[in-house]
């Protein structure tokens, strides 16, 4: 037991020392059994302040610590980090979440805010003064990663993860590398094509050994756990032939007479059976689409020395340390109607427009065989739904959109281009494409979302009827040849299926989810699964880029040394107790529980390795043989005692009370009751102020900018000399 305790309550710069009285708590917990030493900072995670802590551990030989603050997401490593430089273990350190779980939840009630913070950090102490020193569980790993997904950013992330000197498998489920990129022409900043960056990809990863690249690959299951994963990889064969002839397979590609849909081109043309994305495409071997694929025999037979259709699919077990999940995502397709897509030939998306423009070898723009000169941009189509799915905003798609205009312009100088929008976001340094468009004489119309372009066919003309916000909802009519809906992204069709595999959680967007976006984003709460470019939200290539190498390095660092450090803090089976029914591996949500024998009978076992110390499995055990390390019995129950535990507040100062009925405000602070009084007569200074109360000029100030920010004071006028302001009491 745990006999002398810090504690330490952070005022959050306001964020908690707004509604909760820290003074107060820390008066109340002071004399609580074990503890040695409370205080309330501004910010407890400063740098000065943890120097503080340090430097009071050490002084008064302290064996554990409490820190009330803010939410254990943000700030639980820091402390912990803290009680370990001065020599504490670091399981003997609780984080009180005050802010988030109090202060923020009872803004309206000040009062009740301080009781409740005074339960929370009493059941704090409790905790830590059960506590036992723990240490972290070592278990080996592979210095492997595997990853899911040949793009952009998992093709960089494999070069990066090779250059530090570990070993990749890369898997691909198409048979070409690149992913959405390859698709896009022209990019803004790099004026590079998508395919450039691709091939200069795939040409630094054929120079690696430590990159191995499967296409056509496809993960089926994945078990294991951080540093020991085991997966299976199906892989789908090409039916052409190793070391085939590739002037003879040339000749059969032009023979062939089967065409479907090409849909790397959105379906605007038919491609051959026997193809590639498109003729650059990486790796350089054809593939054939089998399900569509009718020669006859004596096609077959001239060409079997490229082509075989007997070819079958390949398993390969692969071990890795680590998962790296680089899908992707899919465009937006408007749904028949919307905006008149589908029911009006001239209606495309800006992918398909991006594609018409490369496939068009004419001086002019063609389509549909008409010239177009005239082109209006539809906005946010599929993207900042509030009664649809995708209520976010897809980032990329402003300036995708006015890039588009720009080339256009300078390979189709008379057509002229308008943007119907709802908010421009060309954020960061693509606001010069902004400019460059304003520049070249394109049209801007912005729209409300209540009321969207109306998109109407009279004749053979496509009317466009918008009301725009910028001339006080005057409606204006269009007439385009070409209305171009932009489209964002959305997440692929198949993550549904492969978060079930990895059992990486999913956000309500759709994408995969990141523990936090600040602190930990590029990890899940699967330990060893990591995340990275767009399959997590959308982003451009730059970001997805960013994304992917911050991966790489969390993943170094976690499994280049062959050994795994992991949270104790798991459920551990009491033997003798468990009798086995099944009710625990039935709730665990990381299929870390499993069957074993022991001295005759079944019993429960924890995969230390899997087990996130997520507790479902307590409740549901009928003889109670299991409890989560750091969080036993006896320490829940002692909480709920501290908790339920009379509070009673004993202020230190007499306080002449305020009439509430005249400021309006319910229980407040006793420093902001003395500044009130202090102005109940006449406006005054900050230094006016401290002078009257006897509180000094910094905390004085700190209060003031508080209760101006709530409006309970109001700032006046200057001094004479225009040094400081004087404040009196909101009228």
């Amino acid at each position: 037991m745990k006999t002398k305790i810090g504690v330490y309550i952070c005022q959050c710069g306001g964020n908690i020392s707004d509604y909760v009285d820290v003074e107060k708590v820390r008066e109340a917990v002071k004399n609580e059994p074990g503890v040695a030493l409370a205080k309330h900072m501004m910010f407890t995670c400063a740098d000065s302040s943890q120097k503080e802590m340090i430097d009071d551990i050490k002084e008064n030989n302290l064996d554990a610590l409490v820190v009330a603050s803010c939410s254990p997401k943000l700030h639980l490593y820091t402390f912990r980090n803290v009680a370990e430089r001065a020599g504490i273990n670091q399981y003997n350190y609780i984080q009180v979440n005050l802010r988030e779980q109090c202060s923020w939840a009872h803004t309206d009630k000040p009062k009740d805010a301080t009781l409740k913070g005074i339960g929370l950090v009493r059941a704090g102490i409790a905790k830590v003064r059960l506590s036992e020193a723990l240490e972290k569980i070592t278990i080996s790993s592979y210095n492997v990663v595997t990853i899911i997904g040949a793009g952009v950013s998992g093709m960089r992330a494999a070069i990066e993860l090779a250059d530090m000197g570990t070993d990749v498998y890369l898997i691909e489920k198409d048979h070409f590398v690149g992913g959405r990129p390859t698709q896009m022409e022209e990019l803004f900043q790099s004026k590079q094509t998508g395919k450039e960056i691709t091939e200069r990809l795939f040409t630094e990863i054929k120079k690696r050994e430590k990159i191995k690249l499967f296409t056509g690959a496809e993960l089926e299951s994945l078990t294991g756990n951080i540093g020991n994963f085991h997966a299976k990889v199906k892989i789908k064969p090409r039916y052409i032939i190793p070391g085939y002839d590739k002037k003879k397979l040339k000749e059969a590609i032009e023979k062939c007479t089967d065409e479907v849909t090409d849909e790397f081109n959105f379906g605007l043309i038919k491609r051959k059976t026997i193809y590639k994305n498109y003729d650059k495409a990486l790796p350089d071997i054809p593939v054939i689409d089998k399900d569509s694929f009718n020669p006859d025999d004596e096609f077959l037979e001239t060409y079997k020395d490229c082509i075989d259709l007997n070819q079958k699919e390949k398993i390969l077990n692969l071990k890795s340390g680590a998962i790296l999940l680089c899908t992707g995502f899919d465009l937006y397709e408007p749904n028949k109607g919307e905006y008149g897509y589908e029911n009006f030939e001239n209606v495309i998306t800006l992918h398909q427009l991006k594609r018409i423009i490369e496939l068009n070898d004419n001086e002019k723009l063609i389509y549909n065989s008409k010239e177009i000169k005239r082109i209006v941009f539809i906005y946010c189509v599929g993207s900042r739904q509030t009664k649809g799915e995708n209520k976010y905003c897809s980032r990329f798609c402003c300036t995708a959109a006015i890039h588009s205009s720009i080339i256009i312009k300078k390979e189709y100088k008379d057509i002229r281009c308008c943007h119907i929008y709802r908010d421009m976001r060309t954020y960061g340094k693509q606001e010069i494409l902004y400019n460059e468009a304003r520049d070249q004489k394109d049209m801007f119309f912005k729209f409300n979302e209540e009321e969207p372009p109306i998109i109407e066919k009279e004749g053979d003309n496509i009317i466009v009827k918008i009301k725009d916000v910028l001339l006080e909802g005057q409606e204006i009519e269009l007439i385009p040849d070409l209305v171009v809906l932009v489209t964002g992204m959305i997440p692929r069709k198949d993550t549904p299926a492969l978060a079930n595999i990895v059992k990486a959680p999913i956000g309500l967007d759709k994408f995969f989810n990141e523990v936090h976006p600040k602190l930990r984003p590029v990890e899940t709460v699967i330990d060893g699964v990591f995340i990275a470019g767009s399959c997590q939200g959308p982003k451009n290539i730059t970001e997805s880029i960013n994304s992917s190498l911050a991966a790489s390095a969390k993943i170094h660092s976690i499994i280049s040394s062959g050994e795994i450090k992991l949270e104790p803090i798991i459920a551990t089976i009491n033997k003798d107790t468990c009798e086995w029914c099944g009710k625990c591996i039935e709730v665990c949500d990381y299929d870390a529980i499993t069957k074993t024998e022991y001295n005759g009978k079944s019993i429960a076992t924890v995969n230390i390795a899997l087990c996130k110390g997520g507790g479902m499995c307590l409740p549901v055990c009928p003889v109670d043989a299991i409890e989560i390390t750091g969080y036993s019995n006896s320490e829940i129950e002692s909480m709920i005692d501290a908790i339920n535990k009379e509070i009673k507040i004993e202020s230190t100062e007499e306080v002449t009370p305020v009439d509430e009925s005249e400021h309006k405000m319910k229980e407040m602070p006793e420093i902001w009751n003395k500044i009130l009084e202090s102005l109940k007569q006449e406006q005054k200074s900050i230094s006016q102020i401290a002078e009257d109360t006897n509180l000094s000029s910094p905390v004085i100030t700190y209060h003031i900018m508080t209760m101006v920010k709530y409006g309970y004071i109001n700032p006046t006028e200057m001094d004479e000399m225009d040094e400081f302001y004087f404040y009196e009491l909101k009228k």
